[in-house]
């Protein structure tokens, strides 16, 4: 058989559903030895969304996300989304065509190193050199991209490889190791530190979600008393609405959660990628005690010493500490709860037009089911996003949060889709990052991928304007135009409402979940709210 044959075999060996891609010259054998394939090829319009599509595939999944690029600017037009990806700990394997072998030697026709171009970005990245190794690669590269801490493999497939003949060789056995438990002695002394704290607090990290986490973590609060506070990325992890939730953790700003951290004695890391908020911003006096429980040992950090770090499963270590540590007597983060949840519920009968960030978010929230999902994309909304919107389930609001990139929503959005196909699926974009990958609407039409994408419109690049009016005072360069996004929707063949006044929010969201179809929902926003949080969060007294 041919070394593209064997090389869809390995594929369909790891257990993948979906490679998202383009086709090109130089991955042309790949792309033939995919027909008849159980692996399902997602034609996408561009590389990069083909890439964010794998990077929330694997996010939610926990098995890597496959996207395939020709070579040349096909293969660099991946490197954003792989990026995100593993900067943001989501397996993803990315294969682009390379150059026949016999030119890489020389100055030659869009043959780049790509190998040394991702291997910044990725935790292995390699050629195939002959046929024979070609289970071996794949099987390193799966290996490698989901193991903790995941993230991106890459693979450079030459043209002529692909089209030579191989025989005997087949594809290598699937083997992932069980996670170790952590020493009894670690545990016993994070369960001694608890014991001894005032006041702990719990930040749950990334890392829970991977490790499926949540009810562990949930249960650990539970019988110890203790409050927890979330990073953008493991939001839900604690339902929001749970009565010692104190929400999201991650803002380069002062928020009401940073008191929460002020008066914390212990500060217990659980899952904590230092990626998602680093130490300096919540340890900055470097005065706290820190346990550390993970499966993978701490990052070196001058504010991020340990007094304890308890290495091993998570779900097994959150739940043997719990059985030896001694409960708190009472829940000291009461009031500071209360009045978080009060700021959320301030604006929810507002009628101001544009509508206030708090009240989009307000809105969705209501419309949406507790395990619907929602793609944030980056921008000033994002901030919102993080900081508002109420996660009552793991992964149901994915933000792109290590790597930050725009463009995200909208193949993140179908991605989400084809994992859970019967829940409701919603990006929330700003005008910018949602034209940066639009295209992919066409995408989502073609598989039949109901999504509904809110665009919060202000015809300006909002966050960089919100860091400007901070430094500056004034704005530089952020103004632009939009296209009419009804028609723009409908000329993909999609739906489109414009949102005119703040009490139409809630029906034209219902509206748009119902149409079963893409729907563009155009929402101006008023942006205004940005200083007027900065001014706030500065004045911020702490109210324990």
């Amino acid at each position: 058989m041919k070394t593209s044959e064997l090389f869809v075999k390995c594929l369909e060996n790891e257990g993948v559903e979906y490679i998202f891609g383009i086709p090109g010259e130089e991955n042309i054998d790949v792309m033939d030895a995919l027909l008849g394939s159980s692996v399902k090829f997602i034609t996408t319009r561009h590389e990069q969304g083909a890439a964010f599509m794998a990077d929330v595939y694997g996010r939610l999944t926990g098995k890597a996300g496959v996207c395939l690029a020709t070579l040349g600017p096909g293969a660099t037009n991946l490197v954003t989304g792989f990026a995100d990806a593993n900067m943001d700990r989501a397996p993803i394997v990315g294969i682009a065509g390379q150059g026949a072998t016999t030119r890489m030697h020389k100055e030659s026709h869009q043959v780049l190193d790509l190998v040394n171009l991702f291997e910044p970005i990725s935790k292995y990245s390699t050629q195939i050199y002959e046929p024979e190794i070609v289970p071996e690669v794949v099987r390193k590269a799966f290996k490698a991209a989901q193991s903790e801490k995941p993230g991106g493999s890459f693979i450079s497939f030459p043209e002529n490889i692909a089209g030579m003949e191989v025989e005997g060789k087949q594809p290598l056995k699937v083997q992932s190791p069980k996670s170790p438990v952590a020493p009894q002695e670690k545990l016993q002394q994070a369960a001694e530190l608890i014991g001894e704290a005032k006041f702990p607090i719990v930040m749950a990290g990334n890392g829970v979600i991977r490790s499926r986490a949540g009810g562990n973590l949930v249960t650990f609060a539970e019988k110890l008393n203790i409050p927890v506070a979330t990073t953008f990325m493991a939001k839900g992890v604690i339902p929001r609405s749970h009565p010692l939730s104190l929400g999201t953790v991650g803002l380069q700003a002062r928020d009401f959660v940073a008191c929460g951290f002020d008066r914390a004695d212990l500060v217990v890391c659980v899952g904590y990628d230092m990626v998602e908020y680093h130490p300096h911003l919540w340890h900055p006096e470097k005065n706290k005690k820190i346990i550390h429980i993970d499966q993978s040992a701490a990052e070196v950090d001058e504010h991020y010493i340990l007094e304890a770090g308890v290495i091993g499963d998570i779900g097994s270590s959150l739940d043997n500490i719990a059985a030896m540590a001694t409960p708190k007597a009472e829940y000291h983060a009461g009031v500071l709860r209360e009045t978080i949840a009060n700021e959320f519920q301030e604006h929810a009968d507002d009628t101001g037009f544009p509508v206030k960030p708090q009240k989009i978010i307000w809105d969705l929230r209501q419309v949406l089911a507790p395990e619907d999902i929602v793609i944030s994309d980056v921008g000033a909304h994002k901030m919102w996003m993080a900081r508002m919107y109420q996660a009552e389930r793991p992964n149901t609001c994915i933000i792109s949060n290590g790597f930050a990139s725009m463009g995200i929503g909208v193949p993140g959005a179908i991605a989400a889709k084809l994992v859970y196909p019967e829940r409701n699926v919603v990006t929330v974009t700003g005008d910018a990052g949602f034209l940066m990958n639009s295209q992919e609407i066409e995408t989502a039409l073609r598989l039949g991928a109901a999504i509904v994408i809110l665009v919060w419109t202000d015809s300006e690049y909002g966050l960089i304007k919100w860091h400007q009016l901070r430094h500056f005072g004034r704005e530089s360069h952020i103004n632009f135009s939009n296209p009419d996004f009804v028609k723009y929707a409908e000329s993909f063949g999609a739906k489109g409402y414009k949102v005119s006044s703040t009490d139409e929010l809630v029906p034209v969201l219902k509206q748009a979940i119902a149409d079963n179809t893409v729907v563009i929902v155009d929402c101006p926003v008023d942006y205004s709210e940005n200083m007027k949080f900065t001014e706030k969060m500065g004045n911020l007294v702490c109210p324990i």
